[in-house]
């Protein structure tokens, strides 16, 4: 008897997990699939984008011809920031409107080539803090409330122009 009762019982948890463990992975499953990208040509000062981040000491910049959307949906670009002491950082990133996440793909180094980075993973915007600068350039220029990013020419030319979702209408 209780041999039957744990049969049946073993039996009932087993189709129990048949049923729910497909039904759990499908709700975890991304349909995000990236795209292959590669690095840019390092950027060049006459061709970098300013964007104001706050209070943060640094310079930030994008490299306008670095600027591309891709199928995937991730906006790639080349950063530069300048600390106040003139030192450069150069770093190739991705931004996902739909997730609000950022990744960095890239180094530059001094001699224009790129250093791969070892695990690039997403992770989310962050409003305050040292990351500020991704959640500024992807609200005030690339996404603007929008799971998609804008056009690269539309983006290059409202950061040329300083164009924001804040900026008075005309």
């Amino acid at each position: 008897m209780i041999t039957i009762r744990m049969t049946r019982l073993a039996g009932a948890a087993a189709l129990l997990c048949a049923i729910a463990l497909p039904c759990a992975a499908a709700d975890d499953e991304d349909p995000f699939v990236e795209a292959g990208w590669q690095t840019p040509d390092a950027p060049k000062d006459a061709d970098l984008l300013r964007f104001y981040t706050g209070l943060t000491g640094l310079k930030f910049s994008i490299d306008a011809k670095s600027l591309t959307v891709g199928k995937d949906g991730v906006a790639r670009y080349t950063m530069v920031a300048v600390s106040p002491g003139g030192a450069k950082n150069v770093s190739y990133e991705g931004l996902r409107c739909a997730t609000m996440e950022h990744k960095l793909y890239a180094v530059g180094n001094a001699d224009g080539s790129w250093t791969k980075a070892r695990d690039p993973q997403w992770l989310p915007l962050v409003v305050k803090g040292p990351t500020v600068q991704h959640a500024t350039l992807a609200k005030e220029y690339i996404c603007k409330d929008s799971q998609m990013p804008g056009k690269p020419d539309a983006i290059v030319n409202d950061m040329r122009y300083r164009r924001t979702p804040f900026s008075p209408q005309s």
